[in-house]
């Protein structure tokens, strides 16, 4: 396969901080390198250089001549008045009858059906759609995402998932999205200081990134205490003092020396992976069973019903996953457990002096113009955990800031490093039940497997809202699916909820499609050419055998053997998508046929 793009030994720091040095990589024709690593590893840096938008301190970029590569960013920032087909032909520009012509198509390809519809209406999903058809229209060889799946739902990271896997380009993508990794990687990379160029690369999806990863760090481990013990006989000989100034024995000064220099660094290395953020939610310990009861509760906001006759216990121990489509109401049913609102109709009983701790979101507590050290610990310089109080320096190195950083402002840091702050801040509250929403946005992968592993150990009741799949399949214990139709469902798995959302889907889809055909077959065709007659004739044929492969392809989608492995899944849910876009492109043909009498 031909070399696309290529960074030879670069090296990147922003005044005195080393952001990654002597990284090297390269992009071949088809391929998906997913790029990982720790918040602060110049993960979103690095992608900015390989698009031309930043510069290198050292070391050397080189792509194929008239390379065509297109960069998404975390955040797409168009107009909240502006429309897709605005915002597109505006990356295009000029003549602007064929850029709108391009521009159509291009969004068409990615699923919309309507192209004036304001940006600001438009959810998450929609808004990286439209970023990707801004990249789309100019035929890229390359794609660059940083943060794709970031505030996506589920169903919108699952719609990514398969363009990804069927763009006929090359994709470069950061993220921390493992089952994202798993599904889409064909190689991975990881910018770390745990490794001896200061990044790990393993062809493979995440499984085997994993494998690897865990075999290099116990060789590396190995590596530093052989290199310990010959470090030991070097000192020993070293102070036996050196007989004469022989060569010999100058040259085993410089050996020990430089063992001395080499063990320093692998040392380092190692102690590395082991710096993470030390998280550990503080729970009530109440003996009560039922912790929360919600009996027919129903809620609507404005016009809009969410659900209706919702029943819910919330006992510890309890671990639920609630998941549904934008809309469906998910937020508003932590809103209604934690006392934010009060529900339409139903009843909900609270243990006395229940406690529920939320996690929002958007982390609207966060107050950009404090400082670190105030955010923190409001109240002097002593913060109270679990029963003793600790300094704040100390509660801060726990969440990986440094005692400089305290007095930085809290605007001024990362996603990720607000994200750490918010934790830090619920860890401070004894909780009966957790509330997440969407906790993982911006949160780095050793930061994720941390916090899983203290929602395992948090003896409460939990209901976690997140399109991260992979926690979802560690954490929750159940699942509960709100539609947005007003419908609520409970599920032992994911996978049986995916099922029942697609059978949903599909069900919705022949409906329509039946009453088109009822509604078409009042029309008689006249006045087509001989060819378009035809077409029209054989159209109620072609609408069938496409219906069937609907079903066809999602019998092979509901398949276990097929739903197990999440590679073979997602792309027989590709195939579904497909088969029920053709059944939408013959109604749109047979719709024009008839316009044409």
């Amino acid at each position: 396969m031909a070399n696309l793009l290529s960074a030879r030994t670069i090296s990147k720091s922003f005044s005195t901080r080393h952001l990654f040095q002597g990284v090297t990589l390269h992009l071949e024709e088809g391929e998906r390198l997913g790029i990982i690593g720790p918040n602060g590893a110049g993960k979103s840096t690095l992608l900015k250089i390989l698009a031309g938008m930043e510069t290198t301190d050292d070391g050397e970029i080189t792509k194929k001549r008239g390379l065509r590569l297109w960069y998404v960013p975390q955040e797409s920032k168009f107009p909240a008045e502006e429309t897709p087909l605005q915002a597109v032909v505006a990356s295009i520009g000029g003549d602007p009858i064929e850029a709108e012509v391009a521009a159509s198509i291009a969004l068409s390809k990615l699923g919309f059906e309507q192209f004036d519809q304001p940006f600001g209406e438009l959810s998450g999903g929609w808004q990286k759609r439209v970023a990707m058809a801004c990249g789309l229209v100019h035929d890229p060889e390359v794609m660059l995402l940083d943060e794709p799946t970031n505030h996506l739902d589920l169903e919108a990271v699952e719609w990514l998932e398969n363009f990804v896997l069927n763009a006929n380009m090359s994709m470069l993508f950061v993220t921390h999205d493992r089952r994202f990794l798993e599904n889409c990687a064909s190689r991975i990379l990881e910018l770390a200081p745990s490794y001896p160029d200061g990044a790990f690369e393993v062809s493979g999806n995440y499984t085997e990134f994993v494998r690897r990863k865990e075999a290099f760090l116990v060789s590396q481990e190995a590596e530093e205490s052989a290199l310990a013990n010959k470090v030991r006989r070097d000192t020993a000989w070293l102070r036996q003092g050196i007989q004469g100034r022989q060569t010999r024995n100058k040259t085993q000064v410089r050996d020990a020396a430089s063992r001395r220099a080499e063990l320093k660094s692998v040392s380092a290395r190692n102690l590395s992976p082991a710096k993470r953020a030390g998280i550990n939610f503080d729970a009530v310990g109440r003996k009560t069973n039922k912790l929360l009861v919600m009996h027919s509760v129903a809620k609507s906001m404005g016009n809009n019903f969410l659900f209706g006759d919702l029943d819910l216990e919330l006992t510890p121990g309890r671990r639920i996953g609630l998941v549904g489509p934008n809309g469906s109401g998910k937020t508003t049913l932590l809103r209604l457990i934690n006392g934010e609102l009060d529900p339409d109709s139903g009843t909900i009983k609270r243990a006395d002096n229940l406690r529920v701790v939320t996690a929002s979101q958007h982390r609207l507590i966060l107050d950009p113009n404090m400082t670190l050290q105030d955010t923190l610990c409001p109240v002097g310089e002593m913060v109270e955990y679990m029963g003793r109080e600790i300094h704040v320096s100390g509660w801060a190195d726990r969440f990986l800031f440094t005692r400089e950083q305290l007095g930085t402002l809290v605007g001024s840091l990362s996603g990720g490093e607000q994200a750490r702050i918010q934790i830090a801040s619920l860890m401070l509250q004894p909780a009966d039940i957790l509330l997440l929403d969407e906790p993982t946005n911006d949160l780095d992968i050793p930061t994720l497997e941390v916090l899983e592993e203290a929602l395992l150990d948090f003896p409460g009741a939990i209901l976690l809202i997140t399109h991260d799949r992979f926690m979802l399949d560690r954490i929750a214990t159940e699942y509960l699916a709100l539609d947005g139709q007003g419908h609520a469902k409970e599920f032992a798995g994911f996978e049986m909820w995916q099922e029942w959302h697609l059978h949903k889907i599909s069900s919705k889809s022949k409906k329509t499609t039946s009453e088109a055909v009822k509604s078409r077959q009042k029309s008689t065709p006249v006045k087509l050419s001989y060819n378009l007659q035809r077409e029209f004739d054989g159209m109620e044929q072609a609408i069938a055998e496409a219906e069937a492969e609907v079903e066809r392809t999602e019998a092979i989608a509901n398949d276990e053997n097929v739903m197990v492995d999440h590679k073979k899944h997602s792309l027989a849910c590709a195939d579904v998508a497909s088969a029920h876009e053709r059944v939408r492109e013959l109604y749109n043909r047979w719709a024009e046929l008839e316009g044409m009498q």
